[in-house]
C-alpha cells in the first residue's frame, strides 16, 4: 500500500471468483491458522464454488517440514501461515510455486507480494506501541524511540526466538540501515522492565498489572479485549493507550498473514481458485470482523473493534526485501544478548 494512504471503513463493490460457478473437485489446505472465524471462509467459499475444503491444521515450521518429507508426493495444494518470515521459510524451503494470477496480482499491494509471486498477504495486523497512561505521559513515538535510556526499566517485549520481533527488526533493517538496527536491539535489552517471555496478550496484561509500563503487540490482540472479554485484559483495558508507530516516518509496522500454492498442488487451479476468494471484499471483510485483522485489500471496511483504533500510516515497505533480512535480525539478537 502507498505511503499516506490510511484505512478507512469504506466498502469496495462486490467482488465475484472468476468462473466459480463451473468449478468443482476439492483442494487441500496445511494451514497454521488457528482461528475458529475462519470456518466462514472456508464453508462460503466451498458454496459459492462447490470445491471441498480438506483440512490439515498444525505449526507452521512443522507443516513446512511434512511438505517437503512429502515430496512430490505432497497432497498439499495451499500453505497458510502468519508472518513474512515463515511465508520466506516456506519458500526458502522450495514448497511453494509461483503462480500467475491477474486477480492477485490487482487486488494485493505489491508490497504484500513474494517477489516471485510464490506468496500473497491477504491480512495484517500492526505492530503497536501500548503503554500505560498513569505511568508514561510521553511514550516512544516510533520503534527507535523504545531504546531511548529514559525508558530503561520500562518496556516490555516477546523473546527474540518470536517472529513477529524477527520481522519487526528485519524491517528496521530495511528501513534504517544494520548499525541502526543493531543499536535499537541492544538499547531495547538494556531497557527490559524484565526478561522476554509470553505472548503478546502477555505484554499487555504487564501493563495491567504494573510490570512493564510500554509494550509492543500486534493490533488484533488488543482489538480483541475490545470486543471481547480477555481474561486480565478486558477490565482495564482503558488504563492503556496506544501509539501507531513512526507517523511522520516509514509508518507502522504490518505483520502479514498469507499463503501460496504448494509446489506439487495436485488441484492447482482450484488452489489458486481459493488465494483468489481470499482477496474477494466478502473474505477480506471476514478477516476483519472475524479475526480483528486489518484487510490486505486497500478500502475493504473495518470491523468495529479495529476501527475504533483509528486511521494510521502504514509502511509500505517491500516484505519481500524485508525477509531477506531475517539471517542478519537472529544473529544482531544474539549478538545483544536478547533472550
Amino acid at each position: 500500500m502507498p505511503k499516506n494512504v490510511r484505512f478507512t471503513p469504506i466498502a469496495l463493490s462486490a467482488f465475484l471468483v472468476a468462473g466459480s460457478a463451473a468449478a468443482e473437485g476439492e483442494v487441500n489446505l496445511y494451514s497454521s491458522r488457528h482461528y475458529d472465524t475462519d470456518e466462514r471462509l472456508y464453508s462460503d467459499f466451498t458454496e459459492q464454488t462447490g470445491i471441498t475444503i480438506n483440512r490439515i491444521e498444525g505449526n507452521a515450521d512443522e507443516l513446512i517440514a511434512r511438505m517437503q518429507a512429502e515430496g512430490a508426493n505432497s497432497p498439499a495444494d495451499i500453505l497458510l501461515t502468519v508472518d513474512t518470515s515463515r511465508l520466506q521459510r516456506a519458500k526458502d524451503a522450495g514448497v511453494l510455486q509461483s503462480i500467475d494470477s491477474d486477480v492477485l496480482e490487482e487486488r494485493i499491494p505489491s508490497n504484500l507480494q513474494d517477489s516471485d509471486n510464490q506468496w500473497f498477504g491477504f491480512s495484517q495486523r500492526a505492530r503497536i506501541i501500548f503503554y500505560d497512561k498513569d505511568e508514561v505521559s510521553e511514550p516512544p513515538m516510533d520503534y527507535l524511540s523504545l531504546a531511548d535510556p529514559k525508558y530503561k526499566g520500562m518496556v516490555c517485549h516477546r523473546s527474540s526466538t518470536n517472529v513477529y520481533g524477527q520481522t519487526l527488526l528485519s524491517a528496521i533493517i530495511e528501513n534504517h540501515g544494520e548499525e541502526a538496527a543493531r543499536e535499537w536491539a541492544a538499547g531495547m535489552v538494556e531497557n527490559f522492565a524484565r526478561d522476554p517471555e509470553g505472548g503478546d496478550t502477555d505484554q499487555l496484561r504487564a501493563l495491567v498489572s504494573g510490570e512493564c509500563d510500554i509494550s509492543v503487540a500486534n493490533s488484533y490482540y488488543f482489538a480483541r479485549a475490545l470486543r471481547t472479554d480477555v481474561d486480565g485484559l478486558s477490565n482495564e483495558i482503558d488504563q492503556i493507550g496506544w501509539i501507531f508507530p513512526a507517523q511522520d516516518a516509514e509508518g507502522a509496522h504490518m505483520n502479514l498473514s498469507g499463503g501460496g500454492v504448494a509446489a506439487n498442488a495436485p488441484n492447482r487451479d482450484n488452489a489458486i481458485a481459493f488465494l483468489e476468494y481470499l482477496a474477494s471484499d466478502q473474505a477480506q471483510q471476514y478477516f476483519s470482523a472475524g479475526n480483528d485483522e486489518y484487510p490486505a485489500v486497500p478500502g475493504v471496511a473495518l470491523s468495529e473493534s479495529v476501527g475504533k483504533l483509528g486511521d494510521f500510516k502504514a509502511d509500505d515497505v517491500d516484505l519481500s526485501a524485508v525477509a531477506t533480512n531475517l539471517p542478519t535480525a537472529q544473529k544482531i539478537f544474539n549478538e545483544v544478548g536478547w533472550k
